[in-house]
């Protein structure tokens, strides 16, 4: 492909990759977690997401291929680790499709979220049957839309309306254990930095461009993030924080400006929308390498002829986010979420490792992966352990029996 894009648009694109919705949900049950000590959880996944964005920026560089982890694990770890990675992949990022969606009902419509959620999955799975997808244009007007209202929310809360000396209000016996958690769960938020180190092919001087483009992506993204962060603990408190669906809308609220609370709720909408449909597209193309690959059943692997999209594969991955938009509870999704993804990520860094130079990012960023994914919830620890060795298990018997 052309080498078209600079610095300033590899920056743009991993930030339309970061700043969306997560940050609309997943400050609550962070908050739940660490009370007061929210933005310390909110640094630790922000460092740990810079070593996996590093890691993969290595590997993007070495395995110019669609497929990430699933396609680096498989050459230099082995089919099983690739395979594994791959499904984790899948699984996850299911997960993070339904609590997208999730996302959508909390702030369009709070007492229907579920069924606002399924309608969602169900309209945007509709068109990426159609193989309709976002255009560049598209992404960088969302996140400047999202980055203008979150700006608005920050200067509104804590320049002008902010209750004072509500940050404290979770309780002071707050151990390393819960701040690792909410790191755990805000990791959630920064979900798509990794998508700067996939522009290998398509920028100018790619080893120079993606390694200024992803410190800087996150960098702005955690400035942003840090910012907000601070106003809803000022306006909520973190226990109000930790009990709030919506916790940027009633942010606003709760400093007196409640007639900004629609606009926000609309810039959540706009982003949890973008995001899915995102994820939606990742998805099922994942799906669709790894049938092709016969580690998914084969009948995945067919394109329309006419629209040329995936689908099967997307037809798949939308009817089991709507059982799960239908069914999970927005923190469950956020969790298990976060323990695959960051179990894939856990592999990119081992494979990153391998390449040799510097291998202190990776190991950091491994330990920090492990660390931070048996710090979640134990339930979601366990369901998403349980899926994963699923998964595993029948890619063992699958090739004992060919």
């Amino acid at each position: 492909m052309p080498r078209r894009l600079g610095t300033l648009d590899a920056v743009t694109i991993g930030l339309g990759a970061m700043i969306g919705a997560g940050i609309f949900v997943a400050l609550g049950p962070a908050a739940a977690a660490a009370g007061p000590w929210l933005l310390a959880g909110l640094g630790i996944a922000a460092a740990v997401a810079y070593c996996n964005a590093t890691a993969s920026a290595r590997l993007a560089a070495r395995y110019p291929q669609s497929g990430g982890t699933y396609v680096y694990g498989r050459e230099r770890l082995g089919a099983f680790w690739g395979y594994t990675a791959g499904f984790s992949f899948v699984v996850g990022k299911t997960a993070s499709c339904a609590a997208m969606a999730l996302t959508i009902g909390f702030y369009l419509w709070p007492g229907h979220a579920h069924a606002i959620a399924v309608a969602a999955v169900v309209a945007l799975t509709a068109l990426t049957y159609l193989g309709i997808e976002k255009s560049a244009l598209l992404t960088r007007l969302v996140v400047a839309g999202v980055l203008g209202v979150l700006t608005a929310v920050v200067v509104l809360v804590l320049g002008f309306g902010a209750p004072a000396g509500r940050v404290a209000g979770g309780g002071t016996d707050i151990g390393a254990g819960a701040v690792l958690q909410s790191a755990a769960l805000l990791f959630f938020a920064f979900a798509g930095y990794a998508r700067i180190a996939t522009l290998g092919e398509e920028v100018r001087d790619p080893a120079r461009t993606i390694r200024r483009a992803i410190p800087l992506a996150l960098g702005i993204t955690l400035t942003v993030y840090g910012a907000v962060t601070a106003a809803v603990l000022v306006a909520l408190g973190s226990a109000g924080l930790a009990r709030s669906p919506a916790p940027v809308a009633d942010a606003v609220t709760a400093a007196g400006f409640g007639g900004f609370a629609p606009v926000v709720r609309g810039a959540a909408v706009v982003a949890a929308v973008g995001a899915l449909l995102a994820l939606l597209l990742g998805v099922s193309r994942t799906v669709l390498a790894m049938a092709r690959d016969r580690h998914l059943p084969s009948a995945l692997a067919a394109v329309h002829p006419r629209f040329g999209s995936p689908h099967r594969a997307g037809l798949a991955v939308g009817a089991v986010v709507a059982v799960l938009a239908g069914l999970l509870d927005l923190r469950d999704a956020i969790g298990f979420s976060s323990f695959a993804v960051l179990l894939y990520y856990a592999i990119t860094n081992a494979t990153a490792y391998t390449l040799g130079g510097r291998r202190m990012t990776p190991v950091l960023g491994l330990a920090g992966c492990l660390v931070l994914a048996v710090s979640l919830p134990p339930a979601s620890v366990l369901a998403g352990a349980a899926v994963v060795a699923v998964g595993a298990a029948g890619y063992l018997v699958s090739r004992r029996a060919g």
